[in-house]
């Protein structure tokens, strides 16, 4: 189950892959469970869905939205009657490349979940896309949904000494040399093509809004580092209280 290349927009990389290699940092970092409630903050095409559909029971549940329409309505179509308890939205909100008609903006935008429903949320490559406004807003509404108790897991492109000195030397695929607002970019006529945080802001950001970064933060090989997890840098979060 996997969707023609044709409709893919996630970006390079083996989509099997990926998402198998997701599925063990969900269960191995953020102690996934079967029976778990899942929401998946920018869900593309399922290729973390897809994984998922092996590990969480009926007893739990996945439920994932995204901007780009044609990647939710295969998923409705292809994964959801093969498994009613994976459930997939379009969330209407703007995107310059993703979604410019959208009708919404990421720093007002409620996520379409009750408070204190899910046990797990992750977002995979959202955040390097987001300006601080609407990162602010969507860590504030994982906060809201996320059970006390719950977790999340978040992947960065993070800025610190070591990734910097990376930089400068030529080493990093992502040249995040222009500094704007709170944030780094690789294209400062467009931002959004690729975005950066410092590392220390990002902690902050988290404890803003009432999320506690479980360190250390495990770092990824985008700026060319020797010794990794993944491809971007990972930070695992929980909401406090009992779970």
């Amino acid at each position: 189950m996997i969707p023609p290349q044709s409709l893919s927009f996630v970006g390079k990389g083996d989509f099997v892959k990926i998402g198998r290699e997701f599925r063990r940092h969900f269960i191995e970092l953020a102690q996934l469970r079967p029976e778990h409630r899942v929401l998946d903050v920018g869900c593309g095409i399922g290729r973390m869905a897809i994984p998922l559909t092996e590990f969480i029971t009926p007893a739990g549940g996945y439920w994932g939205f995204d901007i780009v329409k044609k990647g939710i309505d295969w998923c409705q179509e292809r994964i959801t009657p093969k498994f009613p308890n994976f459930q997939f939205r379009h969330s209407d909100v703007y995107n310059k490349h993703y979604n410019p008609g959208g009708s919404e903006h990421a720093c007002d935008y409620r996520f379409p979940f009750e408070d204190d429903f899910f046990d797990f949320v992750f977002l995979t490559s959202v955040f390097t896309y987001m300006v601080p406004a609407d990162l602010e807003n969507y860590l504030k509404e994982i906060t809201r949904v996320l059970k006390p108790g719950g977790r999340c897991l978040i992947t960065f492109l993070l800025i610190n000494e070591d990734s910097a000195g990376l930089i400068r030397a030529g080493k990093s695929d992502l040249d995040f040399v222009h500094e704007m607002d709170g944030y780094f970019t690789t294209k400062p006529a467009d931002p959004e093509a690729a975005i950066a945080y410092d590392e220390a802001a990002a902690l902050s950001f988290f404890d803003k809004c009432g999320l506690t970064v479980e360190l250390p933060v495990r770092y990824g090989s985008w700026c060319g580092r020797n010794t990794y997890l993944s491809y971007q840098d990972i930070l695992i979060a929980g909401k406090p209280g009992a779970a």
